[in-house]
């Protein structure tokens, strides 16, 4: 095709400048994949801070009942929704313990140990002792067992709030990293709790992850639950609706990272449309010649559109390779003695292409503007002139 060759001849022949435009895009696309990638990591090391370990659909009792009966039904309705991972159930309630100052508040939990793990990653986070190997075992979390000084195999009684006093032997000591739940919850068997508690066969609780890739859909998934239950006496929470602070932070990043990236594309536009402007008035010359010569205006237009293609094609390129490398770099630089990073690097591929492609499609539309200069050149007057 006559105008990209016409437009590559351009280009090399002034490869300094064009050497320049390449690196002026290539360091813009850079600070876009660089700071939207850093923002994306934190944003993503933040969620799962939050609710990383943690059910980010639950489904409780409504209204006056605190127990669900025939949860077996609704377990089955719910594995129908598209969405969801892992399912477990719990049967939880409110009990103390006695220590030397009287008595402290504790959460009994109550789980199906092998479901709940793959949620809660329990077996995991055991540092001493082993898993419950029957009804009269629990697990204590690290602040809680620094507060009793209790050893593993001592007896602990639990206090319910019927007055009924239950011994358990302490199985083991857990660390699920929240300071909260290390310090109340006190986990054993599903029926055991039930049994403690008098639910029967009933459960306090449904306790379900999302998929990774749809952690932000999670309120979509619990509305689609609520419909395929359809079931007055429960009520489906979702971590959205009770992280709203934490969605308002993620929702401030992602705005300051759009501006930056507009910012930067807008840079990007005005940069190039301004240097092949010039473009078109240093080879006013040969144009003059090549429409004396038959090239069409259409054709002399798109000489620009592909130099604008062509230099946003190379410096994109460029700049991602650059972005990433400046995001390793920085990983380096700021991660612990012991390798600890600052903030994980999470490579999303879609924003990078999705980068690419919008740097590519500036590029190429900044060089519309100096293409419509173009049109105007008349090769007589072009050629007279000299």
């Amino acid at each position: 095709m006559l105008p990209l060759k016409i437009a590559t001849r351009f280009l090399k022949s002034g490869k300094g400048q064009t050497a320049l435009i390449v690196f002026g895009i290539a360091i813009a696309v850079s600070v876009q994949i660089f700071v939207g990638l850093l923002i994306i990591g934190l944003q993503i090391s933040l969620v799962n801070s939050t609710i990383g370990n943690q059910p980010q659909i639950t489904i409780r009792p409504a209204g006056d009942t605190n127990t669900i009966k025939n949860w077996e039904i609704i377990v089955n309705q719910v594995r129908g929704v598209d969405g969801l991972d892992k399912i477990s159930v719990t049967a939880a309630g409110n009990a103390s313990v006695p220590n030397d100052n009287g008595i402290l508040p504790i959460l009994v939990q109550g789980f199906d140990f092998e479901s709940a793990d793959r949620i809660y990653g329990i077996s995991e986070s055991i540092y001493q002792g082993e898993q419950i190997q029957s009804l009269k075992q629990v697990l204590i979390g690290r602040s809680l067992e620094e507060e009793l000084e209790v050893e593993i195999g001592d007896k602990l009684p639990i206090l319910t709030p019927d007055g009924g006093v239950n011994l358990f032997e302490v199985a083991g000591f857990y660390d699920l990293g929240i300071e909260s739940i290390n310090r109340s919850w006190v986990i054993t068997n599903l029926v055991a709790a039930q049994r403690l508690f008098g639910y029967r066969d009933r459960i306090t609780g449904i306790i379900m992850t999302v998929d990774q890739d749809r952690l932000f859909d999670a309120d979509k998934i619990a509305a689609r639950i609520e419909e395929a239950v359809d079931n007055e006496d429960i009520e489906v929470t979702n971590w959205k609706d009770q992280n709203e602070e934490l969605l308002s932070g993620l929702e401030g990043q992602s705005i300051s990272s759009g501006v930056i990236q507009g910012v930067v594309l807008a840079s990007v536009v005005v940069a190039i449309s301004s240097v092949l402007s010039i473009t078109v008035l240093q080879k006013s010359r040969q144009l003059g010649i090549l429409k004396a010569m038959g090239i069409t205006d259409r054709d002399a237009s798109l000489i620009f559109v592909f130099q604008g293609l062509l230099i946003g094609l190379i410096g994109a390129t460029v700049g991602i390779a650059l972005g990433l490398g400046l995001l390793y770099a920085f990983n380096t630089f700021t991660s612990s003695a012991e390798g600890t990073a600052l903030i994980e690097i999470y490579i999303d591929y879609n924003f990078i292409i999705r980068s690419w492609v919008i740097a590519i499609s500036s590029s190429t539309l900044a060089g519309l503007i100096p293409a419509r200069r173009s049109l105007k050149l008349n090769p007589v007057d072009v050629i007279r002139e000299g």
